[in-house]
């Protein structure tokens, strides 16, 4: 079974600690686990399914009984949708982007490119 979990963190460019912070496990569980101490328990197993976005029953056994729609539009899409739950600072602004008035967000913006721009050495 944590062969199957050493699939997903190498196919999703993870570690064990990226699984820890996103499902708030710790640490001792995976390393006990991948040393055949112990197996976790089905409420764990499952917050490990969710944080891959697999069913317990492919984590335990690799199998998939039935196809299921994948549930973001593409690999890059995943790959933005973990960075953004890692990453407080990307979540912050994606709050602002969705709670503030479009024309103030703008406004934040522009500010925010100029600072980038004038830090690279291009200013305006």
């Amino acid at each position: 079974m944590y062969e199957i979990f050493s699939k997903l963190l190498e196919e999703r460019n993870l570690r064990a600690a990226d699984v820890c912070k996103g499902t708030g496990l710790p640490s001792s569980l995976f390393s006990e686990w991948k040393r055949g101490k112990s197996n976790p328990k089905a409420d764990k197993l499952q917050k490990i399914a969710d944080f891959f976005g697999v069913s317990i029953e492919y984590l335990m056994t690799g199998e998939k009984k039935e196809e299921s729609p994948m549930y973001y539009a593409n690999e890059e899409t995943v790959k933005l949708a973990q960075e953004m739950f890692e990453d407080e600072d990307m979540r912050s602004l994606f709050d602002m982007k969705r709670n503030m008035p479009p024309e103030r967000f703008k406004v934040h913006m522009e500010f925010m490119k100029n600072l980038y721009n004038q830090e690279k050495g291009e200013d305006y």
